[in-house]
């Protein structure tokens, strides 16, 4: 990977260390946050290779709430399981109440 695209990963990963227990962002809500808002694809690269670094993936679904990203976690449903685990319902491989639970860092973080 090109050192650029190593520290766009690692700036994700700094805001989705930042996403509240028991709450949920999208790809694109990060990517605009990080002034790239067309990058939502690049973040859910980013997430994808992020299970040994401490980043809680889990909490980053697509935009409308469906858990695109599932199938880059180890076990049949540990992506859901994670989330349930923390109170958030999942029904149909998507987040039930998105909208009440969805956190936009653009709001809640500085810039």
């Amino acid at each position: 990977m090109k050192p650029e695209t190593i520290s766009f990963f690692e700036r994700v990963y700094k805001v989705a260390r930042q996403i509240p227990y028991g709450r949920v962002t999208s790809y694109g809500a990060i990517a605009k946050y990080l002034g790239a808002a067309r990058s939502a694809r690049m973040v859910g690269y980013a997430m994808n290779v992020s299970h040994s670094k401490d980043v809680p993936a889990h909490r980053v679904v697509n935009r409308s709430g469906l858990l695109t990203g599932k199938h880059h976690f180890q076990g049949t449903n540990l992506m859901q399981q994670l989330l349930e685990s923390e109170g958030i319902v999942v029904e149909d491989n998507q987040v039930k109440n998105f909208t009440e639970l969805y956190w936009d860092p653009s709001r809640e973080l500085p810039e």
